[in-house]
């Protein structure tokens, strides 16, 4: 076998592994998708049981502002999120490391304010169906968006040690994927709970 051959094989193996890593990250997905399905549909089949949502006389619906806000927030995260996916395929470390540190802390400010706000809501899980049914899906959502921080942070504690380069970058790659989802449901989420 030629150095030639050998490379073109390791070439071809690298290929196949960033190619199967990212399969196993939209599989994964695509059961986070089922599951936050799942939760949509209880909701809406409680809410269409009732005879008003929010029920009358337990609880309003919470304000615009700050989910609004958060909103903004996470739309502007998936963008930062996808300039450091341009930024890793160019090999530009220092670009990188800082738009995956901006969109760290935009992750970081939307968790302290959706925190912020299940404290000044006014209604816990004991407040009925709307209740329970507000903070499973907020605060399933919030979990992953601590799931999506970790990721980040691993990434580009990766691409600070020079883990990450043009050729090697399917980490960041698949931690898009999963960022751009948590951003996804959070619209359809605002949508649900906010906005209809």
């Amino acid at each position: 076998m030629t150095a030639h051959a050998a490379i073109g094989g390791h070439d071809e193996d690298a290929a196949a592994a960033a190619s199967n890593m990212l399969l196993a990250v939209r599989l994964a997905i695509l059961s986070e998708v089922m599951l936050f399905g799942a939760l949509f549909a209880a909701y809406f089949v409680i809410r269409g049981a009732g005879p008003g949502w929010p029920p009358a006389g337990h609880v309003e619906r919470p304000e615009l502002v700050l989910p609004g806000f958060n909103t903004l927030l996470l739309v502007t995260s998936s963008v930062t999120m996808q300039l450091a996916v341009r930024s890793a395929r160019v090999g530009d470390r220092s670009r990188l490391l800082r738009w995956l540190g901006l969109t760290l802390l935009l992750g970081a400010i939307f968790i302290g304010i959706q925190g912020y706000e299940f404290s000044s809501n006014g209604f816990g899980l004991d407040a009925g169906t709307f209740g329970s049914t507000f903070y499973i899906l907020t605060g399933f959502h919030g979990a992953h968006v601590l799931a999506g921080a970790a990721l980040i942070g691993v990434v580009a504690n990766r691409a600070r040690l020079g883990l990450v380069t043009a050729e090697h970058h399917t980490a960041v790659e698949a931690t898009s994927y999963y960022w751009h989802f948590v951003d996804v449901v959070w619209i359809f989420l605002f949508s649900t709970l906010y906005v209809f």
